[in-house]
């Protein structure tokens, strides 16, 4: 009977010890999965800056409408079909500090004024309010310093505002938000403002412009088309569902 108790107890023990390391392994285990699942969360999505890339800038500021930064995010972010990148999407703004945005979500510029690098394409959003914008000198400088090296330079709603204001669009055709343009034409003469009631979207030279909120897309998808092709401009409509949109009552 001693040597069976001894036997049983090495036996328990060989099995509490055998347990004790499957736990240990079991929970390395977890952890690395945890590491693999948090690193690819943090990662998988992530595009890098690639210099030999266009680079596309959105500007941002407090009060900014969100649709209007999302939107060229959401068109000029999509890989090609095959999965390659095709441009670098990049947000800037004053300082470094969070963006307020005037639906009140809090966006974090990649960029500020000082350390922008080169863009192709800069985006000129909007807010309900733009006077601290127009009377913001470092913004207004910016536009016009950009705008010496874009190809392109779009402007959103009363994003137009902004473009008057730097006047580097004198003598050309502009649209702003619906039921803006008298006004627009009445403090910036210089300004070719069309009749925003029945154009959505105009381009002239290196500018365009759009009404902005959703038809930011507009904008942002002619000018997909132009620097890719008509090809990837349908593959990232069909990408966003916009023909869903477009039939949504049916």
């Amino acid at each position: 009977m001693k040597k069976l108790g001894v036997t049983l107890i090495i036996i328990a023990t060989a099995l509490i010890s055998c347990n004790t390391e499957k736990s240990k392994h079991n929970a390395k285990d977890i952890k690395a999965i945890e590491t693999v699942a948090e690193g690819d969360t943090l990662t998988k999505h992530l595009r890098p800056f690639d210099s030999n890339l266009p680079t596309i800038g959105l500007l941002m500021y407090n009060g900014v409408l969100q649709s209007e930064v999302i939107a060229t995010s959401d068109v000029f972010a999509k890989s090609s079909e095959a999965g390659k990148q095709l441009f670098n999407v990049i947000t800037i703004a004053e300082t470094k500090k969070p963006i307020t945005t005037e639906e009140g979500m809090h966006f974090l510029p990649d960029y500020t004024f000082e350390n922008c690098p080169q863009l192709d394409a800069l985006f000129v959003p909007s807010a309900y309010d733009m006077y601290a914008q127009i009377h913001n000198k470092a913004i207004v400088n910016f536009i016009k310093r950009k705008n010496k090296e874009t190809q392109y330079t779009v402007s959103n709603c009363g994003g137009a505002q902004l473009i008057g204001a730097s006047g580097i669009a004198d003598n050309h055709k502009i649209v702003t938000w619906i039921g803006g343009g008298k006004q627009l034409q009445k403090d910036y003469p210089a300004l070719k403002v069309q009749d925003d009631s029945l154009v959505t979207y105009v381009k002239d030279g290196k500018f365009l412009s759009s009404n902005g909120n959703l038809a930011s897309y507009i904008s942002a998808l002619k000018l997909l088309e132009i620097m890719t092709s008509t090809a990837h401009r349908e593959f990232v409509e069909s990408y966003l569902y916009l023909d869903r949109l477009r039939n949504w009552e049916d």
